[in-house]
């Protein structure tokens, strides 16, 4: 069965970066432009300078501590001169001069101990100055990369928010023509109401006009009957 790479293996084969400095001396501006997926991009890069700090802090605590145990051994080392010094002074006093040889080749060694642990600590001091200053380095990349992070979030919303409302301006422009149409209907029906009203109003008059029309006419009728007989009664009484 084939064996499967660890997460520790795959997370060191998709390292953006292969060590510190690489981080201090990129150009995120370069990277994101690059990138086909800016915001999983700069994900990534700030979740590997993230593991990238908090392991150059422990490193930075490890020196601070190995600085603090040197210290403390050249301290020893120094006392230990101060202690053969005053041992040979006295056997030297004392007329042994022998011993005072000896109290002074233990003396030499003390010192050359302390010198070369002065040496280390001169080193292990260096080595803080320059971690902590590359510490700071990657503290203010970080601080880029989640303000540039922050920056790519607030474009998106707002490039959402703005498809939002022209989606929503899109459908009230829609309602909005639907509504005219819906308005003209209305407007259409209630012309074509006053134009049926209209018709009937005057097609009523037209007919009250006519029984006015045949009353009169009924009334000229009576009065020409009435007249003709008025003649035929005249007529037969000559």
């Amino acid at each position: 069965m084939e064996k499967q790479p660890n997460a520790h293996h795959r997370s060191r084969t998709m390292s953006i970066f292969s060590r510190l400095a690489d981080i201090i001396n990129s150009n995120l501006t370069s990277l994101l432009d690059k990138a086909e997926d800016p915001q999983k991009m700069v994900r990534l890069i700030i979740q590997e300078m993230e593991d990238e700090l908090v392991k150059e802090r422990s490193n930075l605590a490890r020196f601070l501590a190995n600085q603090k145990e040197i210290g403390r051994q050249v301290s020893r080392h120094q006392e230990r001169v101060n202690e053969w010094q005053a041992k040979a002074e006295l056997a030297l006093t004392k007329g042994r001069e022998d011993l005072a040889r000896a109290a002074l080749i233990e003396k030499n060694k003390q010192s050359e101990l302390a010198e070369a642990l002065y040496r280390e600590q001169q080193a292990v001091d260096s080595g803080i100055d320059k971690l902590g200053d590359e510490i700071r380095q990657l503290e203010a990349k970080l601080e880029d990369a989640r303000a540039r992070q922050k920056a790519m979030a607030i474009r998106s919303e707002a490039a959402s928010s703005r498809l939002n409302v022209q989606s929503q301006v899109a459908r009230g422009d829609s309602q909005a023509v639907v509504s005219k149409f819906e308005r003209m209907e209305r407007r259409i029906d209630e012309m074509e109401a006053r134009a049926d009203l209209g018709q009937s109003d005057k097609a009523l008059a037209q007919q009250f006009a006519e029984l006015e029309a045949d009353d009169q006419i009924s009334r000229e009728l009576e009065a020409m009957r009435q007249k003709l007989g008025q003649s035929d009664t005249a007529s037969k009484g000559e």
